[in-house]
C-alpha cells in the first residue's frame, strides 16, 4: 500500500467535493445547465440536452463519492479527467474555462500520483 502526502488528500477531498456539489447542483436544475453546451455538441447526443445532464449530474455525484471516499481513486480520477476533457471541448472558451483547466489539473495530478509503478520509491 503506498502512502500518500497530505497534499494528496487535501487534493483528493477537494475534488471529491467539487464533484459531489456540481453533481447536485446539475440535478436541481439540469434545464438551466444546458446553455453550456454548444449547438454542435447538442446535435451529436442521442438524447434531449435536459437528460445529458441529469446523466452528467448523476455521474458527477458518483464521481465525488468516490474521490471521497478514497475507493478505485485511480480510476475515477482517470474517468474524471476524461470528463473535464470533454466538458472543455462542448462548452468552448469563456469565463468558466479557467476554472474547468483548474479542475481538470486537479485530477489529472491525482491521476499522475496514483499512475502505477513497476518500482515504486520507498516513502
Amino acid at each position: 500500500m503506498r502512502m500518500h502526502s497530505y497534499g494528496f488528500h487535501v487534493l483528493r477531498v477537494g475534488m471529491g467535493i467539487t464533484f459531489a456539489w456540481v453533481g447536485v447542483l446539475i440535478l436541481q436544475d439540469p434545464a438551466a445547465w444546458t446553455g453550456f453546451i454548444k449547438p454542435w455538441a447538442a446535435d451529436l447526443l442521442w438524447t434531449t440536452p435536459e437528460r445529458a445532464m441529469i446523466g452528467t449530474g448523476i455521474f458527477d455525484l458518483i464521481v465525488g463519492f468516490f474521490l471521497l471516499i478514497d475507493f478505485w481513486t485511480f480510476w475515477f480520477s482517470i474517468l474524471a479527467t476524461i470528463h473535464l476533457a470533454i466538458v472543455l471541448l462542448v462548452s468552448g472558451i469563456d469565463a468558466i474555462t479557467v476554472r474547468d483547466i483548474g479542475l481538470l489539473t486537479g485530477v489529472l495530478a491525482l491521476v499522475m500520483d496514483l499512475w502505477p509503478q513497476k518500482n515504486p520509491p520507498n516513502k
